[in-house]
């Protein structure tokens, strides 16, 4: 664990007797999660390290956990086929879901905690229903591996990568809205910011890419950065920062990019009048993510209001 003000590394945490697949950090930011090759998960207490509680269950490796939006649940995929719901506050299995052929490489939950997805080694995208382990439906669109899967902090995309590509989906239909191209090594990671609007992706081809989800255009790509293969990345909370892990073991933090939004401020793809009364009636506000912000300066001003006069009538 480091300090995100300095970069000190505060503490190490230490017990799994196999390598470490995946980790994940409770929304209360109260615990610590790890998957391992060990067949165990491991709940940690952040503020000190201590372990909490070790989940047994899996019959082989586990290579990724999850939280709950409400930090209730934890899942975990293993390679055993299987996807594991853990009630955080006492460790007791609640059910297994099962289906999956192969590795279950990443899960995540929607924004309402309902649904968790699974993206599977068998090239499928899984959606269980969470109150009763029921099975929502199948995406089969691949005929590699998923390794990661993702939802949209509001809700209405679910995006995946397997192999060069990645793909964003009607998170309530299943259906395929488009896909994302450019990489040219097996994407690893993919996280959107917490505004929803851009979705940064991590690869062995050694780069990061950010994308707007608008349109699925690229708007910024890392390479020099990064140097090596890039195996996970993730935003701050307030987006304000993304971390990534690159492959000599490095974990970097950086200031997230400030992305064009070109005056769209409700991403319809149409700059007009809507965008400007919306800048209008935000005029004078501070905050993180406000949706007026465009230039993502913590204040919705001048600059916002001629962002949407500049490219008024853009894409309408």
């Amino acid at each position: 664990m480091w300090s995100v003000s300095n970069g000190e590394l505060i503490r190490t945490l230490t017990g799994h007797t196999g390598q470490i697949l995946g980790v994940a950090i409770s929304p209360s930011g109260d615990l610590i999660a790890s998957a391992s090759l060990d067949r165990t998960i491991r709940l940690w207490q952040a503020s000190d390290g201590a372990l909490v509680r070790t989940l047994t269950g899996h019959t082989s490796p586990v290579a990724s956990v999850a939280f709950s939006p409400d930090g209730s649940i934890l899942a975990s995929g293993g390679s055993d086929w299987t996807i594991h719901l853990w009630r955080v506050s006492d460790g007791a299995l609640l059910r297994v879901l099962t289906g999956s052929i192969g590795w279950v490489n990443s899960v995540a939950f929607s924004p309402d905690g309902r649904v968790v997805a699974s993206g599977n080694e068998d090239g499928t995208i899984r959606l269980w229903r969470v109150a009763d382990g029921r099975l929502i439906r199948t995406i089969r669109a691949y005929t590699g591996g998923v390794s990661s899967v993702a939802f949209s902090p509001d809700g209405r995309l679910m995006a995946s990568a397997s192999g060069n590509s990645i793909d964003l989906w009607d998170a309530a239909s299943g259906a395929r809205v488009r896909t994302l191209s450019g990489h040219t090594n097996i994407v690893r990671s993919i996280a959107f910011s917490p505004c929803s609007r851009f979705l940064v992706s991590g690869s062995l081809d050694g780069t990061l890419r950010f994308w707007r989800v608008s349109d699925g255009t690229l708007q910024r790509t890392y390479d020099q950065e990064t140097g090596l293969e890039v195996f996970t990345v993730s935003f701050s909370p307030d987006g304000r920062l993304f971390g990534y892990g690159r492959g000599d073991g490095t974990v970097v933090l950086a200031r997230a990019p400030v992305l064009p939004r070109d005056g769209d401020v409700n991403d319809d793809g149409c700059v007009d009048d809507t965008d400007l009364l919306q800048v209008l009636f935000a005029f004078g506000r501070s905050g993180a993510n406000l949706p007026e912000d465009l230039n993502s300066d913590g204040t919705v001003d001048d600059s916002d209001l001629l962002e949407v006069l500049g490219n008024f009538g853009r894409g309408c």
